[in-house]
């Protein structure tokens, strides 16, 4: 397992160590497989992409808004019936997906920052809802997961959702991320709350049976892990594994795979320093009891979206690849794994488009999706450089 950061840098080529291995950097200039193809413009700060039947996009905006985008890149009108959302700092509406038999129910998720009723304080929220047919509001809202405590911050909402699969089937729960809300990170370190955890729920918002913390006093039993920051990435692997992603603060941004009932260490230890550079607690990077990361970077590259690519549209090479969105350099990240599960090679992509990456998902057509945060932002489509 990687021991030693990769620096990430859009003009460097060469080795880097990681752990038990090299890492190589290709260099941001290398030349790719695929060409990126804008399908839809006027966005405002999307954050969250699902895939509708017939080409059709459902796309969430953090102000609070949430679109259907058509085939052509058409935007529709934002859809009626959402709840209250406490939109500002980074909170909003977040992530949505589409449930695994939508085809017949035609149920959505979706994550934002709730309000509490006196409006001071909020927390990630996990709904449910219907699309209606005609694809112009929301039905059948209901609120089936809410972060406790409520606090106020503007920060640190988490907010990926992932349907779990057991043996390639639907188990009909739903893993949530939560940030730590910054203020709050201490609380990544117990379990009577939901700051810094992944939380695993029915999608009736029930509590599964054989949840780690299921009937154990004190603990909430939502909570599938512990000891996280802010993760802003979720995908299951080919093979059933969750694998997320987190910021770090001033570097030390992480990609772990959360296993029931483990402690990944925030804000005990990190790979990363505080902001201004002072270190966080007892600067420790590894203590007995507390995972590490599967890799790391410093500095920061502001970590969002993540996606496997299953399809063999870019061919070979691309297929089984890792994407990780960046913030920070505005870069879309592929990471080839190597017959361990761990990461071998790392090239930046999308340095031509040069906008902050929130989101990445492999659309049924096996091609690679990317919304953009800005104020203007995009719904991009990397297609094979042949086509």
């Amino acid at each position: 397992m990687p021991l030693f950061p990769f620096v990430p840098s859009a003009r460097r080529i060469g080795l880097v160590l990681a752990g038990l291995g090299l890492v190589l950097a290709w260099p941001a200039t290398a030349q790719t497989p695929a060409r990126v193809q804008a399908v839809a413009a006027g966005l405002q700060n999307p954050w969250g992409l699902a895939f509708l039947p017939e080409g059709r996009f459902l796309v969430t905006e953090r102000p609070g808004r949430m679109r259907v985008v058509e085939a052509d890149g058409k935007l529709g009108a934002p859809l009626a019936g959402l709840p209250e959302i406490a939109a500002g700092g980074q909170g909003g509406l977040l992530d949505v997906v589409v449930d695994s038999g939508f085809a017949d129910n035609r149920t959505l998720y979706f994550c934002y920052s709730e309000p509490a009723g006196d409006g001071r304080a909020n927390s990630t929220a996990l709904a449910r809802a219907r699309l209606s047919d005609d694809r112009s509001r929301l039905e059948e809202l209901r609120v089936i997961f809410s972060q406790k405590p409520k606090v106020s911050s503007s920060a640190h909402f988490g907010c990926r959702i992932v349907e779990r699969r057991v043996g390639g089937k639907p188990d009909g729960t739903l893993f949530l991320t939560l940030g730590d809300r910054y203020s709050r990170m201490a609380d990544a370190q117990t379990l009577d709350n939901h700051h810094g955890k992944v939380v695993r729920v029915g999608k009736d918002g029930s509590v599964p049976r054989d949840n780690p913390f299921a009937g154990r006093a004190g603990a909430l039993p939502e909570i599938w892990s512990y000891g996280h920051r802010n993760l802003q990435g979720a995908a299951l692997a080919p093979d059933g594994r969750l694998w997320t992603h987190e910021h770090g603060a001033q570097g030390g941004d992480e990609i772990n795979l959360p296993q029931p009932g483990r402690n990944h260490g925030w804000p005990v230890i990190t790979h990363g320093v505080n902001y201004g550079g002072a270190r966080i607690g007892e600067g420790l990077t590894a203590k007995a009891g507390m995972e590490q990361p599967l890799h790391y970077w410093v500095p920061s590259i502001a970590p969002s979206g993540m996606a496997f690519l299953t399809s063999g549209r870019y061919g070979k090479a691309w297929q089984g690849s890792l994407f990780v969105g960046s913030l920070k350099f505005g870069r879309l990240y592929r990471l080839e794994l190597d017959a361990d599960g761990r990461v071998a090679r790392e090239q930046q992509l999308l340095a031509e488009v040069d906008q902050r990456v929130r989101d990445v998902r492999q659309g049924p057509d096996g091609l690679l999706y990317v919304l953009t945060d800005a104020s203007n932002g995009q719904l991009l489509r990397l297609v094979p450089g042949d086509s």
